[in-house]
């Protein structure tokens, strides 16, 4: 048996579920949570905007409009009451789009029972306050205990059982350090654990939050290039320099670097990048082969997470004087209007900077934003 060294009780600590939690949002993401917390035993209310929604995961077990493929377990009840989805909870996963975060919350302060931790699972910074999405929680339910979800974690794949893992992050008072089988964040990790899915805990919000707002944005970037017919050095590139303007952001705010280096950081980063099942990835590319944007997905309207955040995270790090240079270059082409090619061109000529941050040099680069790659004949 090994020993914890600094308590002296046995390693590893045993922490215990959560009886009953409250998931606030029934789409892809917050029913794929839903069933992976009822597979533990766990009792699940989970909250639908939508009538219809409700109606349908209590009737077969499916949530046809946005998890069509996954077989749901019946001991899920969904409901359109904020208030019976509360009710007695001892917890609450608050995964609604960035854009509701606030809006929800707000809605939830008079019948959420007192105490209980939220876990939000948004990722994005607010445009008119620059908060991270637990800010908004805390700014709205003031007496919770609010941590955050974030990792490589497409929907449809957790849900279906493939093996995943997240980092879940919570503060963690002096309570919580000398006893922390007992905290929120022991006790939410072993809620959700199965055979197939994995948390990992960490005391770093603002790290954890950075890398699920960030790598939307540069997940459009690798799109965009992807679409215009680059290959993969150009997306490695961008991953890897993306991950930089990550870690300085992060730092800037009070996180820790390391945290960026995890699943919430390169891990929800490489993913994101990589497919497009990723709608950031697959707005990219479509605005890189030459669609406009009303023509991306079918002319339907589709809510793009980094589209909104590609400003909203270029405002915070103007403030705090953080260069986001990839970030800048996706925030112009969406917001200003700015052509693809000529876009990119420019960031590629960029001066040449060293690596190593204490190194801290920087040349002039001496080609032109002529000279440098642009898309393929046809993209603008």
């Amino acid at each position: 048996m090994r020993i914890d060294r600094f308590s002296g009780e046995p390693f590893p600590r045993s922490a215990h579920p959560f009886k009953r939690i409250a998931v606030i949002g029934a789409g892809a993401y917050g029913t794929a949570l839903a069933n992976v917390a009822a597979q533990g035993g766990t009792e699940v209310a989970l909250w639908a905007r939508r009538a219809d929604v409700a109606d349908d995961i209590n009737r077969t077990s499916r949530n046809h409009r946005y998890l069509p493929d996954i077989s749901l377990l019946p001991s899920i009840r969904a409901t359109t009451d904020l208030r019976v989805a509360l009710g007695d909870a001892d917890a609450a996963l608050l995964v609604v789009p960035s854009g509701a975060v606030r809006d929800v919350a707000r809605a939830m302060k008079p019948m959420t029972p007192a105490g209980i931790p939220i876990t939000v699972c948004a990722k994005g910074i607010e445009a008119e306050t620059g908060f991270l999405m637990s800010q908004i929680a805390e700014d709205e339910l003031p007496g919770h205990s609010v941590g955050a979800l974030s990792g490589p974690t497409f929907a449809t794949e957790l849900a279906a059982g493939h093996p995943s893992a997240a980092t879940l992050a919570f503060t963690f008072d002096q309570t919580d350090r000398l006893d922390p089988e007992n905290s929120a964040a022991a006790r939410m990790a072993v809620t959700l654990a199965t055979p197939a899915f994995r948390t990992y805990l960490s005391d770093d919000l603002v790290g954890v939050e950075i890398g699920g707002a960030v790598k939307n944005v540069i997940a459009i970037a690798c799109g965009m290039m992807s679409g215009a017919g680059f290959a993969e050095n150009t997306r490695a590139a961008l991953i890897t320099r993306g991950l930089d303007e990550m870690k300085a952001l992060a730092e800037a705010l009070g996180g820790r670097r390391e945290t960026v280096t995890g699943l919430s950081g390169i891990g929800d980063l490489t993913l994101t990048c990589s497919s497009t099942t990723s709608r950031n990835m697959s707005l990219g590319v479509q605005l890189g082969s030459g669609l406009s944007r009303e023509a991306c997905f079918g002319g339907k309207p589709t809510v793009v997470e980094g589209e909104a955040n590609a400003k909203s995270v270029t405002d915070l790090a103007r403030k705090l004087s953080v260069p986001m240079p990839i970030c800048e270059t996706v925030r112009s082409i969406l917001h200003d209007g700015d052509p693809i090619a000529e876009t990119f061109a420019q960031f590629w000529s960029e001066p040449i900077e060293s690596e190593p941050r204490a190194m801290s040099l920087t040349f002039e680069h001496p080609t032109s934003s002529a000279n440098s790659p642009v898309p393929k004949e046809g993209v603008t």
